[in-house]
């Protein structure tokens, strides 16, 4: 029962010998039984894990010959495929999941469902709540660090001092510290219980308009925004408190941090998920996702200046106008850059697909969700 012939290669000689093999079940998987079929009558028994097992094939495509691999006994040649499947199955072989992949379509497809659904879920909800649980644990001198560096090189390069005058700085910032103050007020506003970062803000040139919150605390507002405020109806030192509340959000939520530490959960993630993946799958994971979690954490800012407006019982209404405006001023030089002239009676948008890789998109509708006190994801 389950015996076949076989030529035994046994490593000591060039020859082959005639063999008779038997494979036989036990709790480990089949073990192989040797015994040779010239005048020396040799025999040999080994374990499954002493057996290098040849991998399956589909019934359809069956090889023309068999080699098993016996180690340091040599190997063995089996001309008859089909039996030598047949004893393994009788034997109580079982295929494993890599073989049953290669040998069925059926199996193959599940698998990669379920592979494909796994990688969806650790980048849509795995990432986030771990990169959520491990920036819990990363100091807040080292933010604080990261942000000087980070403010240095931009003050090196890109930056210029603020040429707006230090009482209207100071004003401002004395608003600024007014709307941080009610962030002790409000448990609510304190996703990470202990973070206590000092808020400072800062005013530079050389940018268009703009504010933005580096890890630790500090913030900065260019000169053009605050010039921007002062330009349009209805927005001013409110609008202006609109979006340095919206900063406080990234700070407090530390999506800078946490940006950081996405990227580096979702790239080992996916190395252990697809091994030693290219260079260019790399940078493209990292762009779409890191597109991806900026969106997110834009949402949540968006959310968290509501909360915080209404806690200083401030209007947010200015704030979506200040964004309206600078949504319409992009719209206008987007247009003008292809030689598509504003009509009087049709607002001034971007050309289409410039939203695809911002940061910001749709800055009309947050603007228009904010002013109805409805951001998305609140």
């Amino acid at each position: 029962m389950n015996t076949l012939h076989a030529q035994w290669f046994d490593g000591r000689t060039a020859r082959a010998r005639p063999a008779r093999l038997r494979l036989l079940p036990s709790q480990g998987g089949p073990r192989l039984q040797l015994q040779a079929l010239d005048g020396e009558r040799e025999s040999l028994e080994l374990t499954h894990r002493q057996v290098g097992w040849p991998e399956r094939w589909s019934a359809r495509r069956p090889p023309p010959r068999v080699v098993v691999d016996l180690g340091a006994h040599g190997s063995l040649q089996i001309d008859d495929a089909g039996a030598w499947q047949a004893a393994l199955a009788a034997a109580g072989g079982r295929a494993t999941l890599a073989e049953r992949m290669q040998t069925r379509w059926s199996v193959l497809l599940a698998v990669l469902l379920v592979a494909g659904a796994g990688v969806w879920a650790f980048y849509r909800w795995g990432t986030p709540w771990a990169a959520a649980q491990i920036t819990r644990h990363v100091p807040l001198a080292w933010e604080q660090q990261l942000a000087e560096r980070a403010l240095a090189q931009l003050d090196d390069g890109t930056f210029q001092p603020s040429r707006l005058p230090p009482e209207r700085q100071a004003a401002l910032r004395a608003g600024f510290d007014k709307l941080a103050a009610q962030v002790n007020g409000a448990p609510a506003l304190r996703r990470y219980p202990g973070y206590q970062p000092r808020l400072t803000l800062a005013f530079r040139s050389g940018m268009g308009p703009n504010a933005f919150a580096l890890p630790g605390g500090a913030l900065v507002m260019t000169d053009a925004m605050v010039e921007q405020a002062r330009l349009l109806p209805g927005t001013g030192d409110p609008a202006l408190l609109g979006v340095l509340a919206h900063e406080i959000g990234h700070v407090h939520l530390r999506h800078g941090t946490r940006m950081v530490v996405e990227q580096g959960v979702l790239q080992v993630g996916l190395g252990l998920a697809l091994g030693d993946v290219s260079v260019l799958v790399s940078s493209g994971a990292a762009l779409l996702t890191g597109l991806h979690y900026s969106r997110r954490h834009e949402a949540e800012a968006d959310c968290y200046a509501l909360a915080l407006l209404r806690q200083a019982d401030l209007p947010a209404a200015p704030m979506a106008d200040l964004l309206m405006g600078l949504d319409y001023d992009m719209g206008k030089k987007a247009r003008r850059s292809t030689g598509i002239e504003d009509r009087a009676d049709e607002p001034a948008r971007p050309r289409p697909g410039t939203d695809w890789f911002s940061t910001h998109p749709d800055t009309r509708g947050r603007a228009e969700r904010l002013k109805t006190g409805a951001p998305t994801g609140c």
